[in-house]
């Protein structure tokens, strides 16, 4: 795929993070030739529902791109399941073209059992918030959908939760949550799958 072909790249970080967490990943990724957004999702902390960031998300992206112009997204860990609520509830599936989650906790996370904050609540095993994305996942399956995750994975427990029944599946052996962010390989798959023609 040439550069002029690429579809912009958004990245949305996780709980407690900021856009500053793909300190190594957006460089990166802009040196091999996309042009690369992140953004600040505030409060960054659980103490909102996710709809709620997804709706920063979905007025981000309202005012940074043309309504015609696709893009791709890419969340990490609880980005994902944010940027997944704008795709399957804000319409946002009728715009990204590529769609990639990396260590996301689609199936909930035990360490969510951590704390009572709303949006801890959400990202528990089977709350009702998982259960009803997961009601029509098979949504994703019209676009280029890729999870990445790691079976080592001590912040999304089981780790496996990441697994998704539509899409692409990628596993790559890192040792930290965070590190799925500054790993070579997995800073190569992003950048792999962003540019794997459309289906």
């Amino acid at each position: 795929m040439s550069i002029q072909q690429r579809n912009p790249v958004l990245l949305v970080h996780g709980i407690w993070d900021t856009g500053k967490v793909f300190y190594r990943m957006l460089p990166s990724l802009k040196k091999l030739g996309w042009v690369v957004y992140d953004l600040d999702l505030k409060p960054n902390n659980g103490t909102v529902g996710l709809e709620f960031l997804a709706k920063q998300l979905a007025d981000y992206i309202d005012s940074t791109f043309e309504s015609e112009q696709p893009f791709d997204l890419v969340g990490f860990s609880m980005g994902g399941i944010i940027s997944r609520y704008y795709m399957q509830r804000l319409g946002g599936i009728n715009r990204v073209q590529r769609f990639i989650t990396i260590s996301s906790p689609h199936h909930g996370t035990f360490i969510a059992y951590g704390s009572w904050l709303p949006g801890c609540l959400q990202m528990r095993p089977n709350s009702a918030f998982l259960q009803d994305l997961n009601s029509d996942v098979e949504m994703l399956g019209k676009i280029n959908f890729t999870s990445i995750w790691t079976p080592y994975d001590a912040m999304i427990v089981p780790a496996n939760s990441s697994h998704m029944p539509v899409g692409k599946e990628l596993i790559i052996p890192v040792g930290l949550h965070a590190w799925m962010l500054t790993d070579p390989r997995s800073i190569g798959a992003v950048a792999q799958t962003l540019a794997e023609p459309l289906r």
